[in-house]
């Protein structure tokens, strides 16, 4: 009954008008980004945040409008998986298997109306598991203490490479990299200035704003100077999206499955939505067997990787908020927006921000349904948009990018930070070095200082109280099991590419 009386509230914070544009926007905003190639979800979200800043927007109200926009991608990046057979992002790329060969055949706006569905019940499963079982998971984490939370954070860098496609070696590689991007500034025990180089807008550390739109957006747009994006794409009949609402009766029992498969892959700390997609299109395959004809575009390979993924996100939205673990790459942004309103997710979130979370949850259920209207009646006007040239698109991003920063604070420096950090990004994506771990390393790396020497300060420079309690060790445990997951997952998926 409490759970319900809180969610009672967070409607009534989630229906007020502003935050109801403002989700309607970013669900839009969202579908649209998702369905463009190669930028996804935790590029449009760091693309966004700036313009947030700009407009001044309350927590509460930016983060309703940036998870909107998330939930949106994961949304559209289905549209490019069946249209064009070149997935929006990652988690879609298992929707290619039978999505395009339905739109081959002829069902397109079948397959993009069954997706459309199965996307919207595994991102309201995943958001009835936020509302239940997040309170559990705070009142468990409120116990913790210093050497807990240490635990915590090594626990969310034990599984980096669930959180990206590269090698682990490279995830660690690039992880030690925002560690030590994450000492610069002021040292918060001596007060001493670290790596600052004599530059006074380094003291209060690196903006981790301008870090991940440097990051993320910039590296993309020189990414794109390399690309030959305006190959002509031939013109598909797309057709009406009801035969696939329709036919997502049939596949009920595969979109639940998918669903639940998805969130539990969502709440492990590192997993994803990449995960939540393969396992559910595997899995759904060897349920069906040789009944199935999976990969010549049956039905059930668009509905399971969809529910899967969507849910995934929605599930990965429980650590970042109740322990302040990024459960994926775009929930590490939503983070840095947090951590740059002054706002640290973690248990006592829910006890100082209740208007904040609880509204949060409520306007997830409020965006889900409106991004199932939108895809529904809509999806013809989404997949033209695909035909549109890059050469107009990628500017339009640059523009966003530079005007949003330099609106932060006014100021030049931020400008060639941002500049910095974007030939960084291209050039650890020349080398195949993901950079969410990147981003992992500067959002957590003070923290993950800061309650090492507070425990080592309480046991008078004793090591041994990082594994003296039971939750510790339990937290240990979990991140070794997850990394010996994370290498099964790695053979399945190289032994399923030979």
């Amino acid at each position: 009954m409490e759970i319900l009386d809180f969610l009672a509230h967070g409607f009534a914070v989630a229906l007020q008008p502003e935050h109801l544009l403002l989700a309607l926007i970013g669900c839009t905003i969202g579908t649209l980004i998702g369905a463009l190639p190669g930028l996804g979800p935790v590029n449009g979200v760091a693309l966004l945040i700036p313009l947030a800043f700009n407009f001044g927007l309350a927590p509460t109200a930016a983060l309703i409008l940036l998870v909107s926009v998330y939930y949106g991608c994961m949304y559209g990046g289905r549209i490019s998986s069946i249209v064009l057979n070149i997935p929006g992002d990652e988690p879609a790329m298992m929707t290619t298997l039978d999505g395009y060969p339905m739109a081959c055949a002829g069902r397109g706006g079948e397959a993009l109306g069954l997706s459309a569905v199965a996307s919207f019940v595994g991102a309201t499963v995943a958001t009835i598991g936020l509302t239940l079982f997040a309170p559990l998971l705070v009142k468990v984490a409120i116990r913790f203490g210093p050497a807990e939370y240490f635990a915590l954070f090594v626990l969310a860098f034990a599984t980096i490479g669930g959180v990206t496609s590269g090698s682990f070696t490279k995830s660690f590689i690039a992880a030690c990299l925002g560690l030590l991007l994450g000492t610069v500034g002021i040292d918060p025990v001596s007060s001493v200035a670290r790596y600052t180089f004599g530059w006074y807008e380094l003291y209060d550390g690196i903006d981790y704003i301008v870090a991940l739109v440097g990051l993320f957006a910039v590296s993309e747009c020189l990414l794109f100077l390399e690309r030959d994006r305006d190959k002509a794409t031939a013109a598909m009949r797309i057709g009406s999206a009801i035969p696939g609402m329709r036919r997502s009766l049939d596949c009920a029992s595969t979109i639940g499955r998918g669903s639940v498969i998805g969130f539990i892959s969502g709440v492990l700390p590192g997993a994803g939505a990449s995960l939540g997609s393969f396992l559910s299109y595997v899995l759904e395959k060897r349920w069906w067997g040789a009944r199935g004809k999976f990969g010549e575009g049956d039905p059930r390979g668009v509905a399971a990787p969809e529910a899967g993924n969507n849910a995934a996100a929605g599930g990965a939205l429980i650590p970042m908020l109740s322990l302040g673990i990024p459960g994926s790459g775009t929930t590490a942004i939503l983070l840095a927006l947090l951590l740059s309103m002054n706002i640290t997710p973690g248990p006592l979130l829910f006890e100082q921000q209740p208007d904040m979370v609880w509204g949060l949850v409520a306007a997830l259920f409020i965006g889900n349904v409106m991004l199932l209207v939108l895809n529904i009646p809509l999806v013809g006007f989404f997949a033209k948009v695909l035909q549109a040239p890059s050469w107009f698109l990628m500017p339009m991003v640059t523009l966003v990018a530079f005007v949003g920063i330099y609106s932060l604070n006014n100021s030049p420096f931020d400008l060639y930070m941002m500049l910095a950090f974007g030939v960084l990004g291209y050039v650890l994506r020349k080398l195949e070095i993901p950079t969410v771990p990147v981003v992992l390393g500067l959002l957590l790396g003070g923290q993950m200082e800061f309650n090492l020497r507070r425990a080592m300060s309480i046991s008078g420079g004793d090591w041994s109280i990082l594994w003296s309690s039971g939750i510790s060790i339990g937290i240990y445990l979990f991140a070794i099991a997850l990394l010996l997951a994370g290498l099964v997952y790695a053979l399945m998926i190289k032994k399923r590419l030979e």
